[in-house]
């Protein structure tokens, strides 16, 4: 199976914006990943992805943290 540029791109960035939200927070990337689904960070990514990925590793870690805290979750 061949996979689009576009969504390699996107898995990609994806993966290292999980790893940066960990290290902002301590925690292990798997860690990092349950916690922005279970309070809707990674459903927030995968809506405005075209917009957050023009943005800062830093400024987009930072709006899904307060999606999060919005959504419930304790990360500060």
């Amino acid at each position: 199976m061949i996979m689009a540029r576009e969504d390699r791109n996107i898995i990609g960035y994806t993966i290292a914006l999980v790893s940066e939200f960990a290290n902002r927070f301590g925690v292990e990337p798997r860690q990092a990943y349950a916690y922005m689904k279970r309070y809707k960070g990674m459903e927030h990514l995968q809506q405005h992805y075209v917009i957050l990925h023009t943005q800062s590793f830093h400024d987009t870690v930072e709006a899904l943290a307060q999606v999060c805290a919005h959504n419930g979750g304790g990360l500060r």
